[in-house]
């Protein structure tokens, strides 16, 4: 190997090939060089050591030589034996020197034995050895180093890339408890909601009931009375009481138990009528702005239900709006645009407020059942959900437009034909004509509704029998053949529904009339049809309206 050699610098005569022989008989390998420059050249390919003479420095250039050297690696300090001539005197300044600039020097005075010699070059070839020897754990070293650094990169990256992955599954699970606990919440608001739904569902009913009375009465005093000071009172008495009805039919609305009843309503009419309303629920620091159609605005709705939807907008407009401001509603005609809706006229109710809006980010969301962004507690995350139901229910559609900040929700509901005067006005010439020779048993616990009922039918000309429960009516259909049966839906021992159910089982095709103020909706539906269902309070052209509608050869039997 290069590096195994020594090489040799003897430019005189048969130095040279003499000590080469004297090296191989030691057995090493000897390089001869024939200049300092050539000598430079070899140390840099390699070599164990250099013997040279020091007339052949001396005459040489040792400049590449002295270069080369000095660009050794750390781990090298390669070694020289100098073959002096023997000298009285000390070395000249030049050949000092230069003996400084090679550093690992020998020097050995001619002539020398062979002996001294082959010692000499063993010395520097171990010397070599323990340098090589020091490179390779210098290399190892240094490879350790690198691997070291690329596992410490590589550990590094690991460890930032399993932070990350921390990180995000710290953040999924944070959004996770988050949305358990919103939802949690939700649900807790929502089941109180509920709970005050059926409290007041079950008030309203009981006011209907007393309302049923005493419009009724107020009614039968317009009727049987000639003083127009009475029947005024009476007129009185009965607007009032019609207002009550309005508000009990409010509070069934926020019971979310009835079931949308659709009907053609007049909208201006009916947002007109929340005027009185309205002020009191949003308080004096908002102002409503109502920018109607004009004229003849009627679409199908459930007018119940759309006052409660068109309050629960403006509450919310209110609560965007916390330091005041203008709560703008707006109706008009128009036919929908990117909405799932027939092409046809629509009638558009608009709220509107000047607060900072809905994010776009989640205007997608706004519709969804408990969805809110008001702070726990605030909301059930019901009110859009439920306005959005009220719409598709009544076969239309809710949005919020294009409009940030602020916030606009639409209301778009099918157009309807006004109510003709007739229609609404025909069942007040009604008379004893209706009920004659007709029969109708009266299924009501409740004394006084009985007794105004009972009245009413018998001021229509009908042959009346009552029972007060269900049990009873049904004993006495086994010893009379009633024409019609009116029945209460909320009775003690047997309900409205249960009722109808065992009279169809005994009495197949016998028309039956559900008056109720209060009723699981879902369970009448499954028995009787919503043409079949009369809501109390109600007057009594109402009563023989329907009673009209089932007795009529189209409709008895079915």
């Amino acid at each position: 190997m290069l590096e195994d050699r020594i090489l040799l610098l003897a430019m005189r005569g048969r130095d040279a090939p003499v000590i080469a022989q004297l090296l191989a008989r030691s057995g090493c390998v000897s390089q001869v060089c024939t200049s300092c420059g050539e000598l430079a050249e070899e140390l840099a390919r390699g070599a164990a050591a250099a013997l040279v003479t020091e007339e052949s420095l001396m005459e040489g250039d040792p400049t590449e030589l002295v270069d080369a050297l000095n660009r050794q690696p750390s781990w090298s300090d390669f070694p020289f034996i100098l073959l002096s001539t023997k000298r009285s005197g000390r070395r000249p300044g030049k050949a000092h020197r230069l003996l400084e600039e090679l550093g690992n020097v020998v020097v050995l005075e001619r002539p020398i034995h062979s002996e001294t010699l082959d010692s000499a070059v063993a010395s520097a070839l171990r010397g070599r050895s323990r340098q090589y020897e020091a490179r390779r754990h210098l290399e190892a070293l240094e490879t350790a180093d690198r691997e070291l650094r690329r596992l410490n990169e590589h550990l590094e990256l690991r460890i930032s890339e399993r932070t990350e992955d921390l990180r995000r599954a710290n953040d999924l699970l944070m959004q996770e408890i988050a949305e358990r606990e919103r939802a949690q919440a939700a649900l807790v608001q929502s089941q109180k909601m509920e709970a005050v739904g059926q409290l007041t569902g079950g008030i309203a009913h009981d006011f209907n009931n007393l309302l049923t009375v005493i419009s009724g009465s107020f009614e039968l005093i317009q009727r049987r009375v000639d003083d127009a000071r009475i029947a005024a009172l009476a007129r009185n008495g009965l607007q009032a009481s019609e207002r009550a009805a309005k508000l009990t039919g409010q509070l069934l609305a926020f019971s979310r138990i009835e079931r949308l009843t659709l009907r053609p309503v007049d909208i201006d009419g009916l947002i007109a009528s929340l005027h009185d309303l309205m002020p009191r629920s949003l308080g004096p620091a908002h102002r409503i702005d109502l920018q109607l159609a004009g004229g003849a605005v009627w679409a199908m709705a459930d007018a119940n239900q759309l006052e409660l939807a068109i309050l629960n907008l403006a509450l919310n407009a209110r609560d965007a709006t916390p330091g005041g401001g203008t709560v703008r509603i707006e109706t008009f005609c128009a036919r929908p645009q990117g909405l799932d809706l027939p092409e046809a006229d629509h009638v558009v109710i608009r709220v509107s407020d000047d607060g900072p809006g809905i994010p776009p980010h989640i205007v997608d969301k706004v519709f969804d059942p408990f969805f809110t962004t008001k702070p726990v507690g605030k909301g059930t995350g019901l009110g859009l959900s439920q306005v959005y139901g009220i719409a598709r229910q009544s076969g239309g559609a809710a949005r919020i437009s294009d409009r940030f900040p602020g916030c606009s929700v639409e209301i778009w509901l099918p157009k309807a034909d006004p109510l003709g005067e007739d229609a609404t006005s025909a069942t007040r010439s009604m008379d004893s004509h209706l009920g004659a020779g007709r029969h109708v048993v009266v299924v009501e616990d409740d004394l006084a509704v009985r007794r105004f009922i009972v009245d009413s039918l018998q001021s229509l000309g009908f042959a009346v029998a009552e029972a007060s429960g269900g049990r009873a009516a049904l004993a006495m259909l086994g010893g009379v053949e009633p024409d019609l049966m009116v029945v209460d839906y909320a009775m003690p021992e047997m309900n409205g529904a249960e009722l109808i159910r065992a009279i169809q089982a005994l009495r197949p095709g016998l028309p039956i009339l559900l008056a109720t103020g209060y009723a699981d909706m879902d369970a009448v539906h499954g028995v009787i049809s919503t043409d079949r269902v009369l809501r109390k309070p109600f007057k009594i052209a109402d009563l023989a309206t329907a009673i009209s509608h089932i007795l009529t050869p189209a409709h008895t039997g079915a």
